[in-house]
């Protein structure tokens, strides 16, 4: 399943990209085509990069993942049983943050509208993500940018797109990760991103097709 959702992902940031839907979106968040280009690029290169934050002692042991090796299947190494690493992953966790930061303090938005949005997000995203042993935190695609678009048109409907983007990728990472670090505990893996797999999660996604709908 976690497959099929990076795929459908991959597949659906291939066509914004190909409508240039993504540059439509930047616009509307006030950002250049370079800024945009860059924020892209920074975005799919920190998908791969995890920083380490803190360990949780875990309440299930680590199932081994199987590689295979001369014809047959082999185990990895079981790393520091009991203990699972949490990081903030830089493209699906720290550049999000970064450009929501930037955005608040640009178009001057009001913190109260924010901070309600955002809350309201958060408690979707948790209500309907879903903990899966040995992978991760997974929820439905579109749940949380349809809210977020929805949430930005009737709180700031002048600032509309900055805001939805703000409440669905805050949202997204408060409610399906940090909320949900409790639970990491039982999954069984060895490590954990907050901010999940980069650019291909619901993050990167949430905040373009929010901004496109707001």
């Amino acid at each position: 399943m976690p497959i099929l959702v990076a795929v459908v992902a991959f597949v659906l940031l291939f066509a914004l990209i190909q409508v240039g839907a993504i540059a439509v979106a930047f616009d509307k968040l006030g950002l250049s085509p370079n800024a945009a280009i860059m924020i892209l690029m920074a975005s799919l290169i920190g998908s791969g990069i995890n920083l380490p934050l803190f360990q949780l002692t875990t309440r299930r042991p680590h199932e081994p993942r199987w590689r295979p090796m001369l014809g047959a299947l082999e185990p990895h190494p079981r790393p520091k049983p009991g203990r699972v690493v949490v990081g903030l992953n830089v493209g699906g966790g720290l550049i999000p943050l970064a450009v929501s930061i930037y955005l608040l303090s640009h178009h001057r938005l009001p913190l109260g509208p924010v901070i309600v949005t955002t809350a309201l997000m958060a408690g979707l995203c948790y209500l309907t993500s879903r903990p899966i042993p040995g992978r991760g935190v997974g929820m439905p695609l579109l749940v949380a940018p349809l809210m977020a678009a929805a949430l930005g048109i009737l709180a700031l409907p002048q600032a509309s797109a900055p805001l939805a983007y703000i409440a669905g990728t805050m949202g997204v990472l408060l409610g399906a990760d940090i909320l949900r670090l409790d639970n990491i505990r039982d999954l069984g893996v060895p490590s954990a991103a907050i901010g999940g797999a980069g650019t291909f999660d619901g993050i990167f996604i949430t905040g373009i097709v929010a901004v496109l709908l707001a």
